[in-house]
């Protein structure tokens, strides 16, 4: 479950969150009183597909492997520059790499997408060290929305495909 905390709470640490969401809203009555229920949660389905979890080596999962694991699924998806991304997204097959410079950057580039636009202290909600992936019109291709920053941290290349 995501559980949200304040820079002074978390200590600069950083925890992974499973794709398929282990939570459900059953509803749209809460505390953002509905007001993303329509466009963000009601699509959100549980997880139909059984996976036996102890017969998997999850140990690429440990801290000191995800970063390295992360970095590389990401230096690996094509980049694209921000000029007609939606077009870009729907004829470049595979994983796209899009880099933000800022908060508004990134809202703009998430608002094309239909991707929530909210920050919290300074992230992208659901980000990782940054860095917002989604999956792009129901296919395993994800689309990594990344941060000016996140580019040092994870020793990304800054280049973009036109």
């Amino acid at each position: 479950m995501f559980v949200y905390l304040l820079k002074e709470n978390h200590k600069g640490r950083q925890f992974i969150r499973p794709e398929v969401c282990r939570t459900y809203n059953f509803g749209e009555h809460g505390s953002s009183l509905g007001q993303f229920f329509k466009q963000y949660l009601e699509p959100i389905k549980l997880n139909e597909v059984k996976v036996d979890w102890k017969s998997m080596d999850l140990s690429y999962l440990l801290e000191d492997k995800y970063s390295m694991h992360f970095a590389n699924i990401v230096k690996k998806a094509k980049p694209v520059s921000r000029a007609d991304v939606i077009l870009k997204a729907s004829s470049i097959d595979g994983d796209l790499r899009i880099i933000y410079k800022d908060q508004s950057d990134f809202k703009n580039i998430a608002s094309q997408f239909g991707v929530f636009q909210e920050w919290k202290d300074g992230v992208p909600r659901t980000a990782y060290k940054g860095v917002v992936v989604f999956r792009y019109q129901q296919t395993t291709r994800r689309i990594f929305l990344v941060g000016a920053e996140s580019l040092r941290l994870l020793q990304i290349e800054d280049s973009y495909a036109g």
